[in-house]
């Protein structure tokens, strides 16, 4: 049984077989899905889909950066009255955070407030942190670390840099590295990269469904099935069988998430 930690399962792209594409996950031998919203709608949306299917889809609550606008400080008024509204929270996690320089700078001060406000929600109230960082690793680390002694822990999203980013980013002794798609592209570096410089029990899988569709899929919508695909691959990376990456992530998903996965 695998573990898909990240997927946009609420998407637009879902709309004509949502519950079909959930099936085929379960089918597929995949435990569980986590969910992680961008905005206060998204957030909604995937509260909604984790309240429809308890114990199988689980919820996060969260500003992506690419969302961060002008009106980001009304936004965030409005999402910590969501993640407080009831307790315990039904959220396992803060996300999905962060920063993202990739196309444009407009918003860099504005993306910077807000993913340290939201650094502090986490550590408020421990629940761990689902990162988003695209052309942004120097100041995300830089505003980490004023904050690293207190962080409950969380994933480094879609991980695809070098052995010294992932040396840097692994640095957080309590985060770990989510690892999907872009791991079976031909000529991807992610494989020697792993190997060489991140331990199994520092990764955590995902696919970003609908996005970055693994080999052979590749092209096409993602969906969380296709996580078995990206753990094929690790098992192929570490030289290990597909059930000793599926028993080593997901101790590290409970480990980060502190979630009970029984099914």
């Amino acid at each position: 049984m695998l573990i898909d930690t990240h997927a946009h399962l609420d998407g637009s792209e879902y709309d004509q077989d949502r519950e079909t594409v959930i099936e085929r996950a379960r089918e597929a031998g995949i435990a569980a899905v986590f969910l992680p919203a961008i905005d206060l709608p998204s957030t909604q949306r995937v509260l909604a889909l984790s309240q429809q299917h308890p114990g199988y889809l689980y919820p996060m609550l969260g500003l992506h950066p690419e969302e961060v606008r002008a009106d980001y400080k009304e936004v965030l008024v409005q999402l910590s009255q969501q993640l407080h509204a009831s307790q315990p929270t039904p959220f396992i996690a803060i996300g999905e955070v962060g920063l993202d320089y990739y196309w444009s700078r407009e918003f860099e001060n504005e993306q910077l407030a807000a993913f340290e406000e939201q650094v502090q929600w986490s550590v408020e109230t421990r629940l761990p942190l689902m990162i988003h960082c695209r052309k942004a690793q120097n100041e995300m680390v830089r505003l980490l670390r004023h904050y690293e002694k207190d962080l409950p822990g969380g994933v480094f999203h879609c991980f695809t840099g070098n052995e010294i980013e992932a040396t840097e980013l692994l640095q957080f002794d309590r985060f770990e590295l989510g690892i999907g798609g872009v791991l079976t592209f031909k000529k991807s570096n992610l494989p020697a990269t792993l190997a060489s410089a991140v331990p199994l029990d520092r990764i955590v899988l995902e696919t970003d469904a609908p996005y970055m569709a693994p080999v052979p899929m590749r092209g096409q919508r993602n969906e969380s099935a296709y996580v078995f695909n990206v753990a094929s691959k690790l098992a192929e990376c570490y030289g290990v069988t597909l059930q000793e990456v599926a028993c080593r992530t997901n101790d590290n998903v409970r480990r980060i998430f502190g979630v009970n996965l029984e099914n």
